[in-house]
């Protein structure tokens, strides 16, 4: 019982690192899309701080739908959905707690 245990214990551990690695690649790819959009936005400005307060203002499913926009293309929607992430409460309180004022946080 303790050997099926362990393997079972092995196992979780295995698909939560995968899981994560995953995450962190949706995560980067969906970045690349929000840096493009917003630096198609906001030309000549550092963007990467305002980046990283969007990608964590998405739910997971925004993450995957802009991951996806990085390998297929970046569409009006696809830019839509940035920029209507970037204004969320939670995008506008990262700006704030990080001194961004970019997209008036």
């Amino acid at each position: 019982m303790r050997v099926i245990l362990a393997i079972l214990t092995l196992a979780i551990a295995g698909c939560t690192a995968a899981n994560d690695a995953a995450d962190s690649i949706a995560r980067k790819q969906a970045k690349s899309v929000v840096n493009e959009v917003m630096q198609a936005r906001f030309p000549g400005i550092n963007i990467a701080p305002v980046t990283d307060c969007v990608i964590d203002a998405a739910s997971a499913g925004e993450i995957l739908s802009l991951a996806r926009a990085s390998v297929t293309e970046i569409t009006p929607e696809t830019a839509e959905t940035v920029l209507e992430i970037s204004t969320r409460p939670d995008a506008v309180q990262c700006y704030a707690e990080n001194g961004l004022t970019l997209l008036g946080g």
